[in-house]
């Protein structure tokens, strides 16, 4: 059996000796662990499953066969994540190894399906907001000219000119909405090569910098190769999801002290925008607040959208169209204490 070739799964796998210590790891393996492939050799298995008294208790016969082949759906709790998981324990006959594990998180494909069907539906709603945009910004351009018109006639004296200053604030407050549903999206993208710890590093400093009561932890995989994409509409995508989940934590009362994470993991055979990709990076954003609230999960993507109550509904929306260019996807499971935005890229040409 050659080892290296379970990179090539999609799910995490673990070769087990008979004293369920585990001897091989594959790269799923490390992404959904949160450990690399040397932390995790010679650990023993259960240690990750700690959580779940009765999996730690049967693992032994497991692996002896005195179950066959046992399944069991529990919520894994790493570092203090929680991600609900599938498990597979299978005895092995006759090979260097007593047992292999293989994990995969539940509804991991699903929810890139889903994400993969709002990316279509939002490209016809963003195409339509366009539209509407156009036509509210030529009369907003006659609704300014004409404040400032009445305001030159009231003079300077006049305790008036403050409605008509009201007028043209509001006026311009909405014109740059507008520019912003119409300009940001447009263009063919400025493509270089480039690291995209380049990109995070560069985010981490604009958020610790906005936002230092927040807690900020890099958590980078120094293997991960260099990509091919347009440096700035990936730093503004990143930029969104990072403040965003900063400005949740400053204004939730939910948490005692607000924690960011920012990782990076390479990960095989990844599934983005309905095809399967060889080889791509996963930028995930892992923030302890209270979570996505359960009447926003199908349409947090959405513009407009928000459920935070100084927001616009334009971060997440944008940052999913500049990650969906680069033939990407935009994924989060939310629940409170753990909330993971995840942007997958593709390293096709690594």
């Amino acid at each position: 059996m050659d080892v290296d070739s379970f990179d090539l799964l999609s799910s995490a796998i673990l070769l087990l000796n008979r004293n369920g210590f585990i001897a091989h790891a594959n790269t799923a393996a490390e992404e959904l662990f949160g450990y690399s492939r040397r932390q995790l050799t010679g650990m023993e298995a259960s240690m990750l499953f700690g959580v779940d008294e009765a999996l730690a208790n049967r693992l032994p016969g497991a692996i002896d066969g005195q179950f066959g082949v046992l399944r069991q759906d529990l919520v894994l709790d790493q570092r203090g994540q929680h991600e609900a998981i599938s498990l597979t324990l299978v005895p092995l006959v006759q090979q260097p190894w007593a047992a292999l594990i293989e994990a995969r998180a539940i509804e991991h494909h699903i929810l890139l399906d889903r994400h993969q069907q709002l990316g279509n539906e939002l490209a016809t709603q963003r195409e339509s907001f366009r539209n509407l945009a156009h036509e509210i910004k030529n009369p907003l351009g006659g609704i300014r000219g004409a404040a400032q018109l009445l305001e030159a006639e009231l003079g300077e004296h006049t305790g008036q000119r403050e409605y008509t200053q009201v007028i043209i604030a509001e006026v311009d407050r909405l014109a740059s909405l507008v520019d912003r549903l119409i300009s940001p999206q447009g263009g063919a993208l400025q493509t270089s090569r480039f690291n995209i710890h380049e990109v995070c590093e560069r985010v981490y400093r604009l958020v610790t910098t906005e936002f230092p009561e927040v807690e900020c932890v890099r958590d980078y995989d120094a293997s991960v190769p260099e990509l091919t994409g347009d440096f700035s509409r990936l730093l503004q995508a990143l930029l969104n999801i990072m403040r965003n989940a900063a400005q949740v934590l400053v204004e939730s009362t939910w948490m005692q002290s607000g924690r960011l994470t920012l990782r990076t993991r390479v990960g095989r055979q990844l599934l983005m925008n309905g095809r399967q990709v060889r080889m791509g990076v996963i930028v995930s954003v892992i923030d302890n607040g209270p979570g996505v609230p359960p009447a926003l999960h199908d349409k947090v993507f959405h513009p407009l959208v928000t459920g935070r109550a100084n927001g616009t509904g334009l971060g997440l929306s944008l940052a999913q169209e500049f990650v969906l260019q680069h033939g990407g996807a935009l994924e989060f499971d939310s629940r409170p204490g753990s909330t993971t935005f995840r942007i997958l890229l593709p390293l096709e040409n690594a």
